[in-house]
């Protein structure tokens, strides 16, 4: 045999998804400063080399004059002095009056003087002896000079890639030291905030120690408001199940009293038929009819009650019900001397969405009831009618009528208005006709109108 779950699907852990949850963006954020971190440390390299590259490239342009109309320069040892670094780049320089080189590398990549404004550096990379480079370049234009001076420095990347690389290692370093942290702290953390989740569900397992239900109100203290409406519907649970094992105690309690008071007569009359009495044996008739009364009026309520998901409506005329019932008790009505009569105030059928069991015991409990607690010579009608958005199932009779305070008590288990002067009854006819109506939408109601009594059961039209 499979054990217990096995096929089951399992959920991911609560603090697994959390974790998941505050990781997951914190490493995407991570791997976004990284990316932008390490553009903006190689856009901050590139400036502060280009400031230094291009003040090697001013003092060299200061010294370009002019003496006795040609070009003259004195190269100052400072301005290679600043270029130099630990990863000992190299550096180049060329100087050119137009075309013609002055002093330099002459294979140095030359720029087009037309694309250059005087007096204004400007900065590229290019490729030189299989290396890349940065140059910075400017020109300048001296007098009785024809031609514009170019001035060119350049230096190899050497120093500038090992202190991008540097910086960019510190940087994943600090993130992945913060990563870490996070991870060591977001557990604990984790745990601090599942805890009223954990006292929520001891408070939940604890009623498990006890052998009678209890289902009072959770105790698991303050709660975060997240957990409350858990904890709230939790409660409106434990107080529908209070209400359902209630009224299921309180059914058994009242249903055995009443078959007890049959059973007891059953008891004594079969003593009494023992030692030869013959009316005893008419007794235990009675009692039996009663007895099998309770037990079906118990069972259809049952019935009108069962749990679980009501079957689809169907479409019910209420006129060939009406007349199906009548029908079956056509025979009780005779012997109590009562006419039973139904009443539809137009030939149209009455069509509605219900169930015919339903609408069946709703009458056949009506009726008896109209039968039984009527006059001899009284009458029991059925009456159909309508209106704009209803229509109405009214069962009335010419008995003694229901005092007004007893109008709504009438409709409980076992109630009896007069339980000591009428005539034998189980007190659940009511009952199961306001519950199985409820259970197709429709509703109960007593009317006002006398004498008599008149009880209306309204279904809607629209469902017809």
């Amino acid at each position: 045999m499979p054990a217990d779950g096995a096929g089951k699907a399992h959920a991911i852990a609560l603090r697994t998804r959390l974790l998941a949850a505050m990781l997951g963006p914190l490493l995407g954020a991570a791997a976004i400063i990284g990316i932008g971190g390490a553009t903006l440390i190689a856009d901050v390299v590139r400036r502060t080399n280009d400031r230094v590259l291009g003040g090697a490239l001013g003092a060299i342009a200061e010294t370009v004059q002019v003496e006795r109309g040609e070009v003259t320069l004195d190269l100052p040892p400072a301005a290679f002095g600043m270029l130099e670094n630990g990863e000992r780049d190299n550096v180049y320089y060329r100087i050119a009056v137009g075309r013609d080189l002055l002093t330099g590398y002459a294979d140095l990549p030359a720029p087009d003087p037309a694309t250059m404004l005087v007096d204004q550096p400007r900065f590229r990379f290019a490729r030189y002896r299989d290396q890349g480079i940065r140059i910075a370049e400017v020109k300048r234009m001296l007098p009785r000079i024809g031609q514009p001076v170019i001035v060119q420095v350049a230096e190899t990347l050497d120093n500038r890639k090992a202190l991008v690389k540097q910086l960019v290692i510190a940087l994943l370093l600090g993130e992945v030291a913060l990563v870490g942290v996070a991870v060591l702290l977001v557990r604990p953390a984790l745990g601090w905030s599942l805890r009223p989740l954990a006292r929520l569900r001891r408070s939940v397992e604890a009623r498990d120690a006890g052998t009678r239900p209890d289902f009072s109100p959770l105790d698991a203290g303050p709660l975060p408001n997240e957990l409350e409406p858990l904890a709230t519907a939790f409660d409106h649970l434990l107080a529908q199940l209070d209400r359902a094992t209630s009224g299921v105690r309180r059914f058994t309690a009242d249903a055995s009293h009443q078959m007890r008071t049959p059973l007891s007569v059953l008891k004594v009359q079969i003593e009494l038929a023992r030692r030869g009495s013959i009316a005893a044996m008419d007794e235990i008739a009675d009692a039996v009819q009663r007895l099998e009364r309770l037990v079906t009026q118990l069972l259809a309520l049952a019935r009108a009650e069962e749990a679980g998901a009501a079957p689809p409506l169907e479409t019910v005329d209420l006129k060939e019900v009406s007349a199906a019932v009548i029908g079956r008790l056509i025979n009780q009505a005779i012997h109590a001397t009562v006419e039973l009569n139904l009443d539809v105030q137009d030939n149209c059928p009455y069509r509605v969405q219900a169930h015919r069991t339903l609408v069946f015991e709703i009458l056949a409990n009506l009726i008896d009831n109209g039968i039984r607690y009527n006059r001899p010579g009284g009458a029991v009608t059925v009456t159909l009618s309508r209106t704009s958005d209803q229509i109405l199932l009214t069962v009335g009779d010419d008995g003694p009528g229901i005092a007004p305070q007893h109008h709504e008590k009438v409709f409980e288990r076992f109630f009896r208005a007069n339980s000591q002067s009428g005539p034998d009854g189980t007190g659940l006819g009511l009952a199961i006709v306001q519950s199985a109506a409820s259970r197709m939408g429709a509703s109960v109601e007593i009317l006002p109108d006398g004498p008599g009594t008149h009880i209306c059961v309204r279904f809607p039209a629209d469902a017809a």
